[in-house]
């Protein structure tokens, strides 16, 4: 099975809505397989946002992700990336088709709700990031066979 890192950002938090996301992930059929809250810094963001350090938007990213702690996820599912990153939608929530989370739940290209890995490489990156490795759990969940035929698994 594959994982994935979510990001739950603080405009999920300050909108009360971090239930309503997890929930949607969960009905899809992704497990829950390492969940956290925890402040962001400075430094991690440096890393992680790294690919966008010379855009003009680079402090106000930063400022906006320590605003409040995240919640971060690590989700797991047969090609998890590729369904997280169809459930969330297009960067931009103005953008973002009806029925994703940002097209639901956001009108903004920098405060949309979450951040989710886009490739499994960089998901293990991530995950790495983010998670120690005792913090990320295995076990097979009793509906598994109701969700996976038995060669999808």
């Amino acid at each position: 099975m594959e994982q994935t890192l979510v990001l739950l950002k603080p405009s999920a938090l300050q909108r009360g809505i971090v239930g309503e996301i997890i929930n949607r992930f969960e009905k899809k059929g992704l497990r829950l397989a390492g969940m956290k809250m925890m402040q962001l810094t400075d430094e991690i963001l440096d890393e992680h946002y790294a690919h966008l350090r010379e855009k003009s938007f680079f402090r106000e990213l930063k400022d906006s992700m320590m605003a409040t702690p995240v919640i971060a996820c690590c989700l797991e599912g047969v090609e998890a990336v590729q369904v997280v990153r169809a459930m969330t939608g297009a960067t931009n929530g103005r953008a973002a088709a009806p029925g994703t989370i940002r097209g639901d739940y956001c009108m903004s290209n920098q405060h949309n709700i979450v951040h989710a890995s886009d490739s499994p490489e960089n998901a293990a990156i991530e995950l790495a990031r983010f998670f120690k490795r005792e913090e990320i759990f295995g076990y097979e969940p009793a509906t598994l066979s109701f969700k996976y035929s038995s060669g999808e698994r």
